[in-house]
Formats: structure tokens, C-alpha cells, sequence
């Protein structure tokens, strides 16, 4: 898959968003196409992915069928997206990815497996309780769990870096990611003001 597939694809999800044809919300993605495919270079097909709310590149990326997502997308679950057949997980509730990241982890280093698991989490999040505590147990537990930090210095229409009185993204460990982007489109929707 391409920049330009992953480009695509969102743009078919804007204009069915836009027409009233999704009737619930969606987050899109824009502007990490490349460091997206550079992370999903070392996701193996055994590993499990975590995502937050906005997962279309993910999924795609892990090899869900574009048919399949968009049918996914359509019915209204866009924030929800779960196919564990391609051991994807994503969940509409902030930070609600990362507790199952955490018992993955546990489960793979218990049955002595090999697998990794991918946890994605925007920038607001990474700053929040519920991520140190994910952080925290990962790490004193050795858990084969990486974090990837998407800064795109917002939360909603937020500024991240005014929040938390900060110059940067969050610290994390050597072997996790924090990548910044900057998207052309709003927190939700496509730019239109859809009612459902």
C-alpha cells in the first residue's frame, strides 16, 4: 500500500462523510502516510495493533481489505474499528486502547510468544494517567508492548503544548516512536457540517 492508496482512501471516506451517507462520526488521517508505511515495515503479521479512534491507515497497513474497512466505515464504525482476524483493536474511548494493549503484552510474554504489540496514542493522551499507568506496568513487567505516540499537537481544537506547558511531545522509551504530523482535516468529520 501507497501514500497515495492511504490518500485515497480517505478522501473516498471524506466525500461519503460529506454526502450523508456515513451517519456517525469519523477521524481521518492526513500528512503521516510515510511514517506510517516506515512503522508498518516492522509490523509483523503475528503482531497485534492497538488503535485509538482513528485507525483507517492501521487497519489498511495490517491488511484489512479496503472493501472490508469501508463496509466498516459505512455502518457507522469508523471510531470503533476491530478485526481481530488481522489483530487489529481500536476503541472510541481515549485511552481505552491502551489496558488491552497491556493485556496482550501479558498474554504473549505468559504463552512465551514472539509477538509484538503496536499501541498507539495522540499526544493529549500520552500526557494522561491512564497511559502512565499502561507505560508503567509495560515497563517494570517487560512486556513485549511498543508505543506510538501520533503528536499533532492537538486535542480536539486544543493545543497540547499549551496545556501541559510544554516545548514538546512526551518522553518515552528508546524502542517507542513519537512522530509529529499535521492533518488537513478537522478532529472529526471531513470539513462539512454533517447531521445525522
Amino acid at each position: 500500500m501507497t501514500s497515495a492508496d492511504l490518500i485515497a482512501f480517505e478522501e473516498d471516506i471524506a466525500a461519503e462523510f460529506n454526502a450523508g451517507r456515513i451517519r456517525a462520526p469519523v477521524h481521518l488521517y492526513d500528512g503521516n502516510e510515510e511514517i506510517m508505511i516506515e512503522i508498518f515495515k516492522h509490523v509483523k503479521p503475528g503482531d497485534w495493533v492497538c488503535c485509538t479512534w482513528r485507525s483507517h491507515y492501521q487497519c489498511l497497513l495490517k491488511g484489512v481489505p479496503p472493501e472490508d474497512l469501508k463496509a466498516a466505515i459505512m455502518d457507522g464504525r469508523s471510531i470503533s474499528l476491530c478485526f481481530p482476524e488481522h489483530r487489529v483493536f481500536s476503541s472510541a474511548i481515549a485511552g481505552g486502547n491502551l489496558p488491552i494493549a497491556v493485556g496482550l503484552g501479558m498474554a504473549v510474554k505468559r504463552a512465551g510468544g514472539a509477538e509484538t504489540v503496536w499501541a498507539f496514542v495522540g499526544d493529549m493522551m500520552a500526557h494522561g494517567g491512564i497511559f502512565h499507568e499502561c507505560f508503567q506496568y509495560v515497563t517494570n513487567w517487560g512486556l513485549p508492548v511498543r508505543f506510538i505516540c501520533e503528536d499533532n499537537r492537538l486535542s480536539v481544537c486544543t493545543d497540547t503544548r499549551a496545556v501541559w506547558n510544554s516545548n514538546g511531545p512526551p518522553a518515552l522509551r528508546l524502542n517507542d516512536l513519537v512522530y509529529e504530523y499535521k492533518s488537513k482535516w478537522p478532529h472529526a468529520g471531513a470539513g462539512q457540517r454533517v447531521q445525522f
